[in-house]
């Protein structure tokens, strides 16, 4: 099984959105044919973002979609993580690829980019960072 760490756009796309785009990697999600990975800082990063009036999400919707998530993931605690060798500005941002370095092999998929930028270095170290969501084959 995949190990795969989202950041918190695509998980927007997955739970909030409902992106078309994104529907194989919802069910593969739901199938449990991936490993999906997240860290309580992902996870506080994706429920400040969900709580955002931008959203308009009330907050039994937002607690429904972070149980929804949390569930489907498997949290590693942020002490463990390993530091990767790529410093992203945003700390919000380098999480995703600290957890993606502590998961090698892993795929991040990222929307964002500054994690974006890191691909041809991180592919050195057994990590697909891509903002391609059909990157991943089940």
């Amino acid at each position: 099984m995949k190990s795969v760490v989202f950041d918190t756009n695509v998980l927007l796309d997955l739970f909030v959105f409902n992106d078309f785009r994104a529907l194989h990697l919802k069910q593969a999600l739901l199938e449990q044919k991936i490993d999906a990975l997240a860290s309580p800082k992902t996870l506080e990063e994706f429920a400040d973002v969900i709580s955002r009036p931008l959203f308009a999400l009330e907050t039994i919707d937002q607690e429904k979609i972070l149980l929804q998530w949390t569930s489907l993931a498997r949290v590693l605690d942020d002490q463990n993580l390993f530091s990767s060798p790529w410093r992203c500005q945003d700390p919000d941002d380098q999480v995703f690829l600290d957890l993606a370095y502590t998961a090698r092999p892993c795929t991040l998929i990222s929307k964002d980019h500054e994690v974006l930028k890191f691909d041809a270095h991180a592919a050195k170290e057994n990590i697909l960072i891509s903002a391609d969501y059909n990157s991943l084959v089940f």
